[in-house]
C-alpha cells in the first residue's frame, strides 16, 4: 500500500485583500517530506500556509489532513504546528509560558510541559531568557521561541512562514537545522534559495496566483 499523504490540498484556492493570490492548488506533503514554498511579495505564500493550517478558509478546494478535510473535522488541526511570520506569542507571558501554555493545551501534563519547554529553548540557545517575558526579548529571539514551540508540539505537519529571516548566520543554521531534523512534514515558505536548497522539492507561487 502507498504512503498516504501527511497534509494535502485540492483544487485549492485562498484570497487575501480582496484578491485571489492562490489558485487551483493541488499538493501532497508526504510524512517526513520538506516542501519550500517559494515565490515574490504577494504571491500567497503566507496566505496558503495560512490555509493549509486551517486558521483560514480556501476560497474553494479543501484541505486534508491524511484522508480527512480539516473542515469536516476541525480537531485534526493539532497535529498541524504554525511558525507565523508575527511569531504570533502572547506578550503578557514569558518564554517558557508560551511554549507550556501550547503544550498544556495539546493534553501534556504540566510537569511533562516545563520539562519539554526548559528542553527545546535550551536547543534553540535560549535557556538564559526562559523566564523573559515575550515584549522583552529581540526579534530573532521571538522568532526562535516561535520555532521551539512548534517543535515541542511534536507534530505530523509544521508549517513555517520564513523562519529564518530575523536570525543571524549563526541561529540561522540552528534554526534550520532543528526544524529539519524534526520527523515532522516540513513546509516552509522561504525567500532564501539556500533554505529551498535543505528541501526535497520546491513549490514556487506566481504573484499572478497559481503554481509552476
Amino acid at each position: 500500500m502507498l504512503p498516504q499523504p501527511a497534509l494535502s490540498c485540492q483544487s485549492l484556492a485562498c484570497r487575501a485583500g480582496g484578491r485571489e493570490v492562490v489558485s487551483d492548488l493541488s499538493l501532497e506533503i508526504m510524512p517526513g517530506e520538506r516542501v519550500a514554498i517559494m515565490g515574490p511579495s504577494g504571491s500567497g505564500k503566507t496566505t496558503l500556509l495560512t490555509t493549509l493550517g486551517g486558521l483560514i478558509p480556501p476560497s474553494a478546494g479543501r484541505v486534508l489532513v491524511g484522508s480527512v478535510a480539516l473542515d469536516e473535522q476541525p480537531s485534526l488541526r493539532r497535529n498541524l504546528a504554525l511558525v507565523f511570520q508575527s511569531y504570533g506569542l502572547v506578550s503578557l507571558l514569558t518564554a517558557a509560558e508560551n511554549i507550556e501554555v501550547a503544550l498544556r493545551a495539546a493534553s501534556r501534563p504540566p510537569r511533562e510541559a516545563i520539562a519539554e519547554a526548559a528542553d527545546v529553548l535550551g536547543r534553540m540557545r535560549l535557556t538564559a531568557y526562559a523566564d523573559h517575558l515575550i515584549e522583552e526579548l529581540s526579534g530573532g529571539q521571538q522568532q526562535r521561541v516561535a520555532v521551539a514551540r512548534a517543535l515541542a508540539l511534536a507534530p505530523a505537519v509544521i508549517l513555517a512562514d520564513e523562519p529564518t529571516a530575523e536570525q543571524d548566520k549563526v541561529n540561522r543554521m540552528l534554526v534550520l537545522d532543528a526544524l529539519m531534523a524534526a520527523p515532522a512534514a516540513l513546509v516552509i515558505a522561504t525567500h532564501d534559495p539556500e533554505v529551498a536548497d535543505r528541501c526535497d522539492r520546491v513549490v514556487e507561487l506566481r504573484s499572478t496566483a497559481g503554481v509552476r
